[in-house]
């Protein structure tokens, strides 16, 4: 299958490099020096400890798309709508795009407009970043679960999650994917925005009791939001939430590693969302609310 990879840093690269690895025909866009390293060497995969180097097109220009049966949604959510637009722009309606991106909020916005007959939705699970220009760094085990936006779209999800599995990626595929990017935002709004505002590891936010609690107060906050609206987050995901971390003592999560880089912040998708959200359904999120303000304070800094 032709596939076109938007956005390949550490998630669009190294999805990108294992289904080229399985002998698809892969199109890498990306920009800056990363794209200059990739052009001159190769996408180099660091993952446990394998090294994987792959040829392929690496471009930053969005007309290479044109020809493509899937493409990787795979750019920060501060980028969703303008590379839609430039994905509309070539007039592809057969190219299915499958969003790998954090967040509930970006299915909405990429349906609008690309129309959502056309699209598929990921919860991404996957420890990996650029560790230099041209070089991603990997480990543990990644996992997807994927879902159809329309049932007119079900069985070329199936292809797809195969796609995935030929490429030794773990899929599981389902018929209610938003309710698993709600879980997943869980622990994202729990845990990025205090790490983005603190500095704190996940590690260190779990050990530090007045971290914990205020991670604990925002994890409860995305509930109650999720709740009012019908996604049923209960207890149960409250304890996986914090039980699942302990595995990532020394994580640094994706808005913090953003900061320390410099780079623009998933500040809305990750922490304004819910508390937009919650203002229209008359939720209370005072906890999200102050790292949202301190967030956005920063980000004018930056």
């Amino acid at each position: 299958m032709k596939i076109a990879v938007a956005g390949a840093g550490a998630v669009g690269g190294y999805f990108g490099a294992l289904l080229k690895k399985a002998g698809h025909d892969v199109v890498f866009l990306a920009r800056g020096k990363h794209l200059e390293a990739m052009k001159k060497s190769g996408l180099v995969v660091k993952t446990n400890d394998q090294l994987l180097t792959i040829d392929g097109v690496f471009t930053d220009k969005i007309e290479d798309f044109a020809d493509c049966e899937l493409i990787l949604f795979c750019v920060k959510s501060t980028d969703t709508e303008s590379t839609a637009e430039q994905i509309a722009s070539l007039r592809n309606d057969r190219a299915v795009v499958l969003t790998l991106q954090n967040g509930v909020d970006n299915e909405e916005k990429l349906a609008q407009i690309l129309g959502g007959k056309r699209l598929l939705s990921a919860a991404t699970y996957l420890s990996s970043h650029v560790e230099e220009p041209g070089v991603i760094k990997h480990s543990g085990r990644a996992k997807l679960v994927i879902g159809a936006l329309d049932e007119s779209l079900i069985s070329f999800r199936d292809k797809v999650a195969d796609l995935f599995r030929q490429a030794e990626i773990f899929v599981k595929t389902t018929d209610d994917i938003m309710l698993d990017k709600w879980k997943k935002l869980l622990w994202n709004a729990t845990f990025n925005p205090l790490a983005a505002l603190s500095k704190a590891t996940v590690g260190e936010i779990m050990e530090h009791k007045e971290l914990r609690k205020t991670a604990e107060n925002a994890c409860r906050e995305v509930m109650r939001v999720a709740n009012k609206i019908g996604i049923p987050l209960d207890e149960e995901m409250f304890h996986r939430t914090f039980a699942n971390s302990g595995a990532a003592l020394k994580h640094k999560p994706s808005m913090l590693q953003d900061r320390l880089k410099g780079k623009r912040m998933e500040i809305e998708s990750l922490c304004g969302f819910i508390v937009k959200k919650g203002r229209q359904i008359g939720v209370e999120t005072p906890v999200l609310q102050t790292l949202y303000s301190n967030l956005l304070f920063l980000e004018t800094h930056r």
